[in-house]
């Protein structure tokens, strides 16, 4: 490793200065290529060394060092040949070469890459039609949502005030059994295969009636059917199948001997699923007769009739569901088996 460190003489006792060796780097320790400047010294071909002015600086006069300066930064000291400046003010662009200056735009160039970088007029229009569908998506998906999902939050909540009102009014006796006017509530409907329990209200009027989440009763004009305590007669409710509470929703699950429980002020009348029909036409109303030809009934008796629409979420079709009572049951004798169980 002799070899590695050049013996010269020292410059005051004129003996031999060697540098001490660093154990730790030696390895590390290459000789330096000639000419190579670096701690003040300069080592030279044939391994003398030789100390320029400055430290770490290019050999030679200022005016070398300023043109070498010069020749890394430009002549005002900035990159691209104007300061650093933004190239594309001076006409430099992509295609030319790095390091280039730039020229000024005339004002011809400069208008012509201005109307290059605007975007074209079908770039514009297919813009404009995303946007369009973007938002009619989002209006669509928000009328959906409130279709499907809040007009039955909120016709669960008026049904279920509905419901609570009055059974507070048959406790304090402020209801009492007899005609009733369109919108009022006057019974409530249990199914308990399906879990349903909904207020029954007069009329079968949309915005008074099925949109608040309760039954209809038809007892208006043509379609008018009897009361639940009639002594014969055909007890005809209607339903939402799908939205505002769609209590008729599951109604085609129902089976022959299922309990349809209709609550009063005075009494339950219990009835058991007898047969349904699963579409027919809107206009057929001899559905709603006291002994409907459809049915599995004969002859006169008490019955009840759930009409809905069909299929879901469409009101093209209607489904029917019958029943036949089987028992009416006073208050005071307590709840009947099919809301026990």
């Amino acid at each position: 490793m002799t070899a590695l460190r050049p013996e010269r003489e020292d410059l005051y006792g004129g003996e031999p200065f060697e540098p001490p060796i660093d154990e730790e780097t030696v390895a590390l320790r290459v000789p330096p290529p000639p000419g190579f400047v670096f701690g003040g010294e300069s080592i030279s071909a044939s391994g003398a060394s030789t100390a320029p002015p400055l430290t770490g600086t290019p050999a030679g006069g200022r005016a070398a060092r300023r043109k070498a300066a010069r020749g890394r930064h430009g002549r005002h000291g900035g990159h691209g040949g104007h300061g650093g400046g933004d190239r594309g003010a001076y006409g430099g662009g992509p295609e030319d070469p790095p390091g280039s200056v730039g020229r000024p735009l005339s004002r011809v160039e400069a208008r012509r890459r201005a109307r290059a970088s605007r975007p074209s007029a079908a770039v514009v229009f297919s813009r404009a039609v995303g946007e369009v569908f973007i938002t009619a998506g989002v209006l669509m998906l928000l009328f959906v949502t409130y279709q499907l999902w809040w007009t039955n939050v909120r016709a669960h909540a008026q049904a279920d005030r509905e419901a609570s009102s009055l059974q507070d009014d048959w406790a304090s006796g402020k209801r009492n059994p007899g005609a009733f006017s369109p919108g009022q509530g006057f019974a409530i409907l249990h199914i308990p295969k399906l879990d349903v329990v909904v207020p029954i209200a007069e009329g079968i009027d949309s915005k008074k009636v099925l949109d608040k989440g309760m039954v209809g009763h038809y007892g208006e004009d043509a379609l008018k059917t009897a009361m639940p305590d009639a002594k014969t007669g055909n007890f005809g409710l209607a339903g939402h199948r799908n939205t505002h509470g769609e209590p008729f929703r599951y109604i085609n699950r129902l089976q022959p001997g299922d309990s349809i429980v209709v609550e009063t002020q005075d009494e339950y009348f219990v009835y058991k699923m007898a047969s349904i029909l699963p579409v027919t036409s809107p206009s057929n109303v001899s559905v709603l007769d006291p002994v409907p030809p459809d049915s599995t009934f004969t002859g006169p008796g008490r019955y009840i009739t759930l009409t809905t629409c069909t299929p879901e979420f469409t009101s093209k079709y209607r489904m029917i569901v019958w029943g036949k009572m089987v028992e009416e049951r006073p208050r005071s004798k307590g709840k009947p088996d099919a809301l026990v169980e």
